[in-house]
């Protein structure tokens, strides 16, 4: 670990170790071994194939294989590999090792039967990628969402000053400005449920060329179909050698902006915190500083916005690089894959950040009332919108001349308003307004969003 090169594989190794079983070199060679060995079941189970039906125990046997899948099978085939210098036909070679002393010797040529290593890969990725993302990155993302709901049900009612352009603006609540970051969130959390994870099974170059030649009688398009579709996935009908990948840029796409939003959350807060909205809990024995023994410094959202971008930067190159392939294929997309897993590790790392730090806050509410007491000029918007509805000359440049620029106490407003030409009654209602309960349809929005 002390001399890991990156901090997935170092530092913060423990953080993302439940990515290791998706996107290790092990985790790579058995979902190959895995394609390779249920593409031979497939074939043994269809009629009018040349390869003879398997027995109940040689299935067993087979199925044996991807259950008892080991790291001394994936050493055997990385040692075979150092032979070869090449990862797929080591695959091949050592199943042709495992059924060589077993009934099924008769039936090792079937092994890679038709197949070019990218059907093999491709299935592979598409396979682990899908896995990772629904069983790993889609519930921790949803945990973040949850978080924001919990918190936005329970501030809902506090009323906050808004900034735009730093500066203070008509106010809202603490719950509502979260929740906007819940709903963008579950955004792209729906894109991801409904994303499509594509695969090819069609040969050297997506021609069904050598299968065509070999049995004639099969129907090879529907047949690769009905394969594909045993993991859950959708076939890529029309391609070269190589899956068009065009999946994983639209996944990474979503990734990215996802990735986006959770950057956003996390400066806002680190804002808030900076202006001491929240409190952060104190961890016992932490230290925030070693030199100033009173800070408590929002490192979990710092640590998370940094590894959103170090994800971002990964998913951005995916989705811009591995779409692109010189005529029926060239490699430059193979070594840029085996950076997958990075990209997501950094990702879940930030996602795992985040939320410990949303677990950590507390709201401060006596600060956050009284920066909006300290701001009544917001109301000046409420004021001239008012006047406009009454026909009054100017109202913006009259409310202008008297706030911009200027600190103004709710008197100030209350004398102007008792100034002008507008039924008494919405006098009445303005001069009962304080930018506390200036915050529209903050709360409803809420509930609105939460039921």
């Amino acid at each position: 670990m002390k001399n890991a090169i990156s901090l997935i594989d170092g530092r913060n190794a423990p953080d993302v170790k439940e990515l290791g079983k998706y996107f290790s070199e092990e985790a790579l060679i058995y979902h190959r071994t895995f394609v390779e060995v249920k593409w031979l079941l497939f074939m043994s189970k269809k009629d009018n194939f040349p390869l003879r039906k398997f027995t109940d125990n040689e299935i067993v046997f087979l199925n044996s294989l991807l259950d008892n899948f080991s790291e001394s099978d994936s050493d055997r085939v990385k040692e075979i590999e150092k032979t070869t210098n090449h990862d797929v036909k080591s695959v091949e070679i050592f199943l042709r090792e495992k059924l060589s002393e077993t009934s099924l010797k008769d039936s090792i040529e079937y092994i890679h039967f038709a197949c070019t290593s990218e059907d093999i890969n491709n299935l592979s990725y598409a396979i682990m990628i899908k896995k990772a993302t629904e069983e790993v990155m889609m519930p921790t993302m949803i945990e973040i969402s949850d978080i924001l709901k919990k918190q936005a049900q329970d501030w809902k009612s506090v009323s906050m000053l808004s900034r735009t352009h730093g500066q203070p603006a008509t106010p809202g609540t603490v719950g509502k400005e979260l929740l906007v970051f819940a709903y963008r969130l579950d955004r792209q959390i729906a894109r991801l449920e409904n994303q499509e994870f594509l695969g090819k099974f069609s040969g050297a170059t997506g021609n069904f060329a050598v299968h065509k030649l070999a049995v004639p009688e099969i129907e090879w398009i529907d047949f690769s179909r009905e394969f594909i579709e045993e993991f859950d996935l959708k076939q890529n009908f029309l391609t070269t050698q190589i899956e068009s990948h065009d999946f994983v840029a639209e996944l990474s796409n979503t990734m990215t902006l996802a990735n986006t939003i959770m950057i956003d959350l996390a400066r806002d807060v680190w804002t808030m915190i900076s202006f001491n909205f929240f409190k952060q809990k104190v961890v016992k024995g932490e230290v925030g500083s070693s030199t100033m023994p009173h800070k408590v410094n929002p490192i979990d959202f710092e640590n998370a916005e940094g590894n959103f971008g170090l994800a971002n930067s990964l998913f951005t190159h995916f989705s811009q690089k591995l779409p692109i392939s010189r005529l029926q294929r060239d490699l430059s997309d193979s070594t840029v894959f085996r950076s997958v897993g990075t990209a997501f590790a950094h990702m879940l790392l930030s996602l795992k950040k985040l939320k410990k730090g949303l677990l950590k806050l507390e709201l401060n509410e006596k600060v956050v009332k009284q920066d909006l007491a300290n701001n009544p000029e917001v109301l000046a918007e409420a004021v001239q919108t008012i006047m406009r509805k009454y026909g009054v000359e100017n109202p913006y440049d009259k409310l202008k001349s008297l706030t911009r620029g200027k600190r103004m106490s709710l008197e100030d407003f209350y004398a102007f308003v008792d100034t002008l030409e507008i039924p008494n009654n919405e006098k009445v209602k303005l001069k009962d307004l304080t930018p506390d309960k200036y915050i529209g349809l903050s709360e409803e929005l809420v509930d609105r969003y939460l039921g």
